[in-house]
């Protein structure tokens, strides 16, 4: 008979007997990375308008990791007043991604005001899970009961990881939250372990994955690596899923604390590689489309209209004007003159009430296509 699998208890913080010294170039290389993509963020005037793209891929790509299918577009389209999607499945997704959106715009708006702490871990949680699948699993707050992770309905013997019990984790997450702000040699490493034992110690009853992953922009801007809180990991751990799990899994059978460190790595230096190329190309278009418009309109509100470009690469023509904040006639002038000058593309004409759907392709190209 074999013995019943019994929950993991993590290590208090911080983690002793690691061996950074065999990791430095590693260590260098994703901080030079991640420096020159914060040097293209710091060349961009509204970061938060032209990357608001990247951040919705972003929470479409961490919310697919735990299983969600809707695309940018789905989302985007959505946004752009066409309704919901008329797959339930894919309704739901949609919503929970818009909640992963949302989420991360607070935390970063609250750190903003006032130090981190658990009570924000709490209700980022909260607004992540309002009137989605799981909102009923203890919403913004901590479990208070045994959970397991493994295939759905499975028992707790077929559990692939089992987390420690509910009255461990007032200690487990105070020695966690106090990590955190704790002054280390270096941040990227002290992320990685905080993203690990964040997902080892899983408080909450559903989310734990997304959480864990809005903490990594957060964490990186609030320690000052980042001038901006927009670097988005999530694509390079979808895409190696399940070494991602595999790494996570082998520090709480096997203490591999080093394995998990060097794949953390790589992923924010592969990541930034990655980000940078995206911004320098956005920041280029950018430039680009403000010549080309400037040429087709003479309006007072041509900045107006790039950035609403930027902002929703797909777009009505009311969102246009809502987003935009041009007057409706002058709005309607300037689409017309984009749509001529093939700077956008009408994708669906007004029919009844419903209005006009435009799209800029250039955007969405780099992003993420639209099909």
């Amino acid at each position: 008979m074999t013995d019943s699998p019994q929950p993991h208890i993590p290590y208090e913080l911080p983690v002793e007997g690691i061996d950074l010294g065999g990791m430095i170039s590693q260590v260098v290389e994703a901080n030079k990375a991640l420096a020159r993509f914060d040097g293209h963020l710091e060349g961009i005037q509204n970061p938060r308008v032209l990357l608001s793209p990247l951040m919705t891929q972003e929470a479409v790509v961490s919310s697919k990791i735990e299983g969600t299918q809707a695309t940018l577009e789905d989302v985007l389209e959505h946004e752009a007043g066409q309704g919901q999607p008329e797959e339930q499945r894919k309704r739901e997704d949609v919503e929970e991604i818009i909640n992963y959106r949302t989420a991360l715009t607070y935390g970063e708006q609250k750190m903003a005001e006032r130090p981190f702490s658990l009570n924000l871990l709490k209700e980022m949680h909260s607004i992540l899970m309002d009137g989605v699948r799981g909102q009923n699993k203890r919403r913004g707050e901590f479990r208070k009961m045994q959970i397991h992770i493994g295939p759905p309905n499975s028992s707790k013997e077929d559990a692939s990881y089992i987390p420690p019990p509910h009255f461990k984790l007032p200690d487990l997450l105070d020695n966690w939250e106090h990590y955190y702000h704790s002054e280390t040699s270096d941040h990227l490493v002290q992320l990685a372990i905080l993203h690990a034992q964040f997902e080892m110690i899983h408080p909450f009853m559903d989310g734990n994955g997304r959480i864990g992953r809005l903490l990594i922009p957060i964490f990186l801007h609030d320690k000052g690596v980042l001038s901006s809180p927009t670097f988005y990991a999530s694509a390079y751990l979808e895409q190696t899923r399940e070494e991602y799990y595999q790494r996570l899994s082998d520090i709480s059978e096997e203490g591999d604390w080093e394995g998990w460190i060097r794949y953390f790595l790589t992923a924010v230096e592969e990541q930034s590689k990655t980000n940078s190329a995206k911004v320098k190309k956005i920041a280029d278009l950018y430039d680009e489309t403000k010549d080309r418009v400037v040429d087709l309109v003479s309006s007072q509100y041509t900045i107006q209209a790039i950035d609403a470009l930027f902002e929703r690469p797909i777009f009505s023509s009311v969102k246009f004007q809502e987003l935009s904040d041009i007057p409706r006639q002058s709005s309607y002038r300037i689409l017309r003159a984009l749509e001529e000058g093939d700077v956008i593309t009408q994708v669906r004409e007004s029919s009844g009430r419903k209005p006009a759907l435009y799209v800029f392709e250039p955007l969405l190209d780099i992003v993420g296509t639209y099909a």
